[in-house]
Order: C-alpha cells, then sequence, then structure tokens
C-alpha cells in the first residue's frame, strides 16, 4: 500500500495494533489533531482499516494526517507509541520489543493490555520509566470510559504523558482497581458468551436477545452489539484465558463463537459478525418490518386479573392506551384500592410531565374495578397477574377458561413459570399465551411474548399487536424458563455472589465490583444493586425455578442469599440488603 507521511506540526502519537482497541483510538486522535502512525503486521488489517478512514473522511486532512504501515521503524519520532496487540504475554512482549527498538528512550510506551500486570511489562521493556497503562473496558468512544495505569516505577514525565493522551482523545478516567476491573469483566464477559449459546440453540434472534436485554437490563448496547464491537476474537481469547485459569465451563467459549472466529466474521472491524457494518464501520440496518399480521383481532376491553404493583401498572398502561379496563381482584375493597393506586400513579406522571391531566381523566375513566370473575366475560383480552405460584395461576386460567368469551385471548406475565401448565388449565390451550410485561409497566417499554406449542397463531398476532399498540417493544420467544432475560441476568447475578465465597475476598467486594461494572462498561448498576432492586427473595426463587428446570451449575441458587433471606435481608423492599445502608436492630 501507499505510504505518506504526516505533513502538519500537530503532535505525532504512535499506535501498534489495529484492532478493535487500536483503530478505535485512531479516530479520537485524528479528531484531536494528531499525526498518527498507525502500525499492523498484518497488511490486510492495515488496508481495512484505510478503507475506512477514507469513506468516513475521503482524502481530506484526517487522510494525510495518517500514516498506515507494517514497518515498526516510522515510529521513530513519536513521541508516545500506544502498544494494543492481543492481550497476551507473547503478543504484548513482541510489540513492546520491536517498539523499544526504533523508539528513544523517553518516548511514552502506552500498553492496552486489560489483565497482564503493567509493572511486569514495564519491567520486561528494561526501559520502566517509559511505560504506562490504559485499561479499556471495550473499545474507546467519545467520551468512553478508561483507567489510566500509572506504575510506581513509571517517570513523572510518561504519566503527564498519559494523562495528556487521555484528555486529548476525549476519555472519562475511571478508578477501579486491577481486581475489581478483572472481576467485572469476566461477569461481563460470561452474560456476553452465554448470549451466544442462547443464540446458537435458536430460542431466540439475534435481534431479540439485544433488544431483550437492553431494555430489560437498561444495558447501554445489546450483549451481541456489544461482541461485535469489542471482536470476537479479543473476546474469544479473553474467555478462553478466563476458562483455562480457572476452569469455570460457563466460560468456555460458546461453540458459535468459535466457528465465527474461524470463519473470520470478527465484529464490526471485518464488516460482519452478529450484524453487518458499512465502509465507516456503521452497523447496517435490519430488514424492513413485517407487515402487519392478518390474523390479528381487535382488542377492546381489556381485563386484568390481580391486584399487587404488576396488575395496577398493566391497568394503568391498558386505561391510558384508550382501552377500557377491568381489574379485577379477590374482594371489592381490594379492587377500590387499585384503582386508587393507579389514580396516585397517574397523578404523579402528570406531576412530571409524562402525561396531561386531561389524558390522566380520561385513563382513569375507563377503569374500573371489580371481585367477580364474571366481569371478564366481555373482554377481547384478560392478562392475569397474580402470585408468581403455578398452583395459584392454574386454578385462575381453569376459571378463565370457563367464564371468557370464546376466541378472548388469556395471557400470563408469569416471569419463569410454564405458560404451558397455565395454557392446559384453561382447557383451550389455543388461546393462552405469555405476556411479561417489567416492572414497573408504565416505565418498562419491553414485553416478552412467550409462546407455547399450542398456541394459535391468531393468538400470537393479537397478542403482539396489543401489545404494539400499548408502546411496548415486543420480543418473541419460547416458552421456557426464565424466557430471554432472566435465564441470561440471573448466571451473571449468580457469579457475582460467588465471588463473596472467594478466599481473600475484601470486605469492599461489593462496592468495588458494581463501581467497575457502572463506570467500565456502563450499565446502570452493579449485580449487587440491582440483586437488592430486583429483591432476594424475588432473586433466589428465580434461582430456584431456573436451576430445577436446567439443572446446571450456573443457576444453582445461591447460598449466600439463602443466609440473608433468613437473616431478614430481602434488599431495597426493606432497607436491608447487599447494598444498602440500613443494618438490622
Amino acid at each position: 500500500m501507499t505510504e505518506r507521511p504526516p505533513h502538519s506540526s500537530a503532535p505525532m502519537t504512535g499506535i501498534v495494533g489495529l484492532g478493535s482497541v487500536g483503530e478505535s483510538l485512531l479516530h479520537l486522535l485524528l479528531a484531536a489533531g494528531h499525526r498518527v502512525v498507525a502500525v499492523d503486521t498484518d497488511l490486510d488489517v492495515l488496508a481495512r482499516a484505510d478503507r475506512r478512514l477514507k469513506a468516513l473522511h475521503g482524502n481530506g486532512p484526517e487522510r494525510d494526517a495518517v500514516t498506515f504501515t507494517s514497518d515498526h521503524a516510522l515510529l521513530r519520532g513519536a513521541s508516545v507509541v500506544v502498544e494494543a496487540v492481543p492481550d497476551t504475554p507473547a503478543a504484548k512482549a513482541s510489540a513492546l520489543h520491536r517498539i523499544t527498538a526504533v523508539c528513544p528512550p523517553g518516548t511514552t510506551l502506552v500498553t492496552t493490555t486489560a489483565a497482564l500486570p503493567v509493572t511486569r511489562l514495564a519491567l520486561s521493556t528494561a526501559r520502566p520509566e517509559d511505560l504506562v497503562g490504559l485499561r479499556f473496558f471495550t473499545p474507546p468512544s467519545p467520551g468512553g470510559p478508561v483507567e489510566s495505569v500509572r506504575p510506581a516505577l513509571a517517570s513523572r514525565e510518561s504519566t503527564a504523558a498519559l494523562d495528556a493522551l487521555v484528555a486529548a482523545a476525549g476519555l472519562t478516567p475511571v478508578e477501579v482497581g486491577a481486581r475489581p476491573a478483572g472481576d467485572a469483566t469476566a461477569l461481563v464477559l460470561g452474560l456476553l458468551n452465554r448470549s451466544v449459546a442462547l443464540l446458537d440453540e435458536g430460542y431466540a434472534t439475534h435481534h431479540d436477545i439485544d433488544t431483550a436485554m437492553r431494555l430489560g437490563c437498561g444495558l447501554p448496547a445489546g450483549p451481541l452489539q456489544t461482541l461485535d464491537r469489542i471482536g470476537l476474537d479479543t473476546a474469544h481469547a479473553a474467555l478462553m484465558e478466563l476458562w483455562l485459569r480457572t476452569g469455570d465451563s460457563s466460560l468456555e467459549p460458546a461453540p458459535l463463537l468459535s466457528r465465527m472466529v474461524a470463519a473470520q466474521l470478527l465484529g464490526r472491524k471485518t464488516g460482519s459478525g452478529f450484524y453487518a457494518y458499512d465502509e465507516t464501520g456503521a452497523q447496517l440496518p435490519a430488514d424492513a418490518a413485517a407487515a402487519p399480521d392478518t390474523d390479528a383481532v381487535d382488542v377492546r376491553r381489556v381485563g386484568v386479573l390481580g391486584s399487587g404493583a404488576m396488575a395496577r401498572g398493566i391497568a394503568e398502561v391498558t386505561a391510558a392506551a384508550g382501552h377500557p379496563t377491568v381489574l379485577v381482584a379477590r374482594s371489592a375493597e381490594k379492587a377500590d384500592a387499585a384503582v386508587n393506586a393507579v389514580a396516585d400513579s397517574l397523578t404523579r406522571a402528570v406531576r412530571r410531565g409524562r402525561t396531561t391531566p386531561e389524558a390522566k381523566s380520561a385513563a382513569l375513566g375507563r377503569l374500573e374495578g371489580a371481585s367477580e370473575l364474571a366481569a371478564l366475560a366481555d373482554c377481547d383480552l384478560v392478562v392475569e397477574a397474580v402470585a408468581e405460584e403455578l398452583d395459584v395461576k392454574r386454578p385462575l386460567f381453569e376459571s378463565l377458561g370457563r367464564v371468557c368469551a370464546p376466541g378472548a385471548v388469556l395471557a400470563t406475565t408469569t416471569s419463569s413459570l410454564s405458560v404451558t401448565a397455565c395454557a392446559e388449565a384453561s382447557g383451550r390451550p389455543a388461546d393462552v399465551v405469555g405476556i411479561h410485561f417489567f416492572n414497573p409497566a408504565p416505565v418498562m417499554r419491553l414485553v416478552e411474548l412467550v409462546r407455547t406449542d399450542t398456541a394459535a397463531p391468531r393468538t400470537l398476532a393479537t397478542a403482539r399487536a396489543f401489545c404494539l399498540g400499548l408502546g411496548k417493544t415486543v420480543v418473541g420467544c419460547s416458552d421456557r424458563t426464565g424466557f430471554i432475560v432472566n435465564s441470561l441476568l440471573f448466571p451473571y447475578l449468580s457469579a457475582a455472589l460467588a465471588l463473596l465465597d472467594r478466599q481473600g475476598a475484601e470486605d469492599t467486594l461489593m462496592e468495588r465490583t458494581d463501581t467497575a461494572v457502572q463506570q467500565g462498561f456502563g450499565y446502570p448498576m452493579g449485580p449487587f444493586a440491582l440483586l437488592d432492586t430486583i429483591g432476594l427473595d424475588v432473586s433466589h426463587a428465580i434461582q430456584q425455578r431456573l436451576h430445577s428446570h436446567f439443572r446446571t451449575p450456573e443457576y444453582e441458587p445461591s447460598p449466600a442469599l439463602t443466609d440473608l433471606i433468613t437473616a431478614g435481608y430481602l434488599g431495597r423492599k426493606n432497607a436491608k440488603g447487599l447494598r444498602t445502608a440500613t443494618s438490622p436492630r
């Protein structure tokens, strides 16, 4: 390829390795006005990075400010050289040896290792005063997180150059620490790996898996999108290292991940992974949405069975969406209290600007309470939202099968129980579907639409159209314990709890792990805070159901949760939990 030397007087920075981290950093530094010498020993990688830069900027000044080369000698003259090769001791040692062979003492050397000890790498260069580190959790992006690593042997000049590089790239410095960063990375990689395995099973599409985890858990990106951005080969190598070191079978790279790496489907950097990408690295849009399903039947009147938080939230959503709604509770008093609670919720929504007084009044005009199942007889769709126990749900579905009009859709909101068992109890299994709303229903956009083997196409189409009409995002899956979100989320939470049993576990482990997950990966909260939010008793019950179905170690109920629940710790609901300051009295 033709190499053109930088021509401006801007600072010169070297980057060795144009994988996901190196290429992303290249674009940040070019935007900051740096000249960059970009080195990679793979000519195909160099050509790909050059094509992407041209696709983004044409032959403008950004292209003129970078030299793509396989010759490390061109790094001579750079004041800072960033090593961004694969995170293995051999690859790092080889790259640093080539850099120090051409760059004079005093050149700041920056390693991007996420797992290797920076001090040990510094000593191997014989120039420990020059070497510092950047710990990226995901490839760098504008404003993205990075942890600066300053070994004790590094000179003041090197640490100052490191700080200047972070500032120029527009990155956000975070302070996490090596061990919490390693724990957080292992937890997140395990979650990503299980997502690949779920896709390989054919249980759900890549789009539905990503949508479910992004909306259901508040992740900044879906797990498969994240893998594409990291680079499937990078994630595969990291998982392999963790698996071999720990013996944890859940960290063994999923077979699909291994197949994709072998086929060089490495994600965004190669233009193809779980998604496809154009020459600029932008994700290509999915295929056009399917035409509306003609099997769907219009839903006008809606019934909600239950009076708890989920039932009230669903009734609020359906009434606000324009459906006449009847909420049926065990008694008239409970029904009235539920309707009043919906009114209070809508009042808060008005106060927060989420709705108008007129819309509130209209919604309440559509909502009524009742205490007899007969009130559901003229409903087009009934949503059951009672206690998460099959012994409670099955008799109710048996009654619904008799009371509700022929063809009415009967839905359960269960998050982890068998929809099929409810369908069988109804005596009309073709009419039964799972509609798993997420709590709080008025706020959470996601719905998991769960199909059984006996659900009629008309039932599924009607349920999907109904949920879309509520303004929800719908993902589809078959009837299996945990569906998409819980089956992926709870092994991640269990793995976090297992850290508490690690020999020499620090007293600050929970806080520091949560911080690492939040600051490093952008998750809305860490695993321990999330357990408190879900409820420790609820989490334990879901673990038990998952383990009863799957019978694998990653779903095994946590002894720590058992001990906590026995001691009266339930999480946020009673202000006593893993990350809750209030202590028992």
